[in-house]
């Protein structure tokens, strides 16, 4: 499995993909965070907290987890050399957690960076050091973990289709649907939250909060590891 995950950040490095996903992000939140008016504009909010920074990020990363998984298993499939990476003495579930390992170090690589937003608040803080960092702690966490369920949906995504811009969309609107999609189906009900506890932003919520609840970190693992298995399943039967 190691082979594979080496393998995935050499082709994310040794083509502009990598640095151009790193720098996108960065870029982004950079631009909405300090630049742009608006209600991102931290300097705007006048609070110390980077509860933009953890608005805005999911959003961002709909778009950009399904770019940088798309090519996985599509490109495999498109050049021929998916049949020779499943005659290699690795399990389905190794090649799979490879990609997967892959990716997520990827888009981790991107987040580290926007630490230093932490001390920058952190400083422009009245008095000096006034940020809630129990809150800041769980949103990425909970940043942590939306990224891998975004990650192992692009994954599985990119085993029903050659076609990298297929794989692309259709994972942009299952993070989507999974993200957004169940609250908007509860604020279409009244008096109704048992349906939007089934989407990832009602989770990542709680977590911003700065509480690890277990039932958070459950729910984030089993969208990942269903996702993952659903790509295993659709390996097992292109080898059949």
């Amino acid at each position: 499995m190691k082979s594979i995950i080496l393998r995935e950040i050499k082709s994310f490095f040794g083509s502009p993909i990598g640095y151009l996903v790193i720098a996108i992000f960065l870029i982004s939140n950079g631009l909405f965070l300090w630049v742009f008016e608006g209600d991102y504009n931290i300097l705007n909010t006048g609070y110390a907290d980077l509860t933009p920074f953890f608005t805005l990020a999911p959003w961002i990363l709909i778009f950009l987890i399904p770019a940088v998984t798309m090519r996985s298993f599509s490109d495999e499939k498109k050049q021929g050399t998916l049949e020779l990476l499943l005659t290699k003495p690795l399990s389905i579930w190794e090649i799979v957690n490879g990609k997967f390992l892959g990716s997520l170090f990827l888009i981790v690589l991107a987040i580290i960076p926007t630490f230093i937003y932490v001390k920058v608040i952190s400083n422009l803080g009245l008095p000096e050091g006034n940020i809630d960092m129990g809150s800041t702690i769980g949103s990425y966490f909970g940043l942590l973990f939306l990224i891998a369920s975004y990650s192992a949906i692009g994954i599985f995504t990119s085993t029903l289709s050659e076609n990298q811009i297929v794989a692309f969309i259709i994972a942009v609107f299952l993070c989507f649907f999974f993200y957004f999609g169940f609250q908007g189906i509860s604020s279409l009900i009244p008096g109704d939250s048992f349906v939007s506890a089934f989407g990832m932003q009602d989770h990542f919520k709680s977590m911003s909060r700065g509480v690890i609840d277990t039932r958070d970190v459950i729910y984030f693992l089993s969208i990942t590891v269903l996702f993952l298995s659903f790509t295993v399943y659709q390996l097992k039967s292109f080898k059949a």
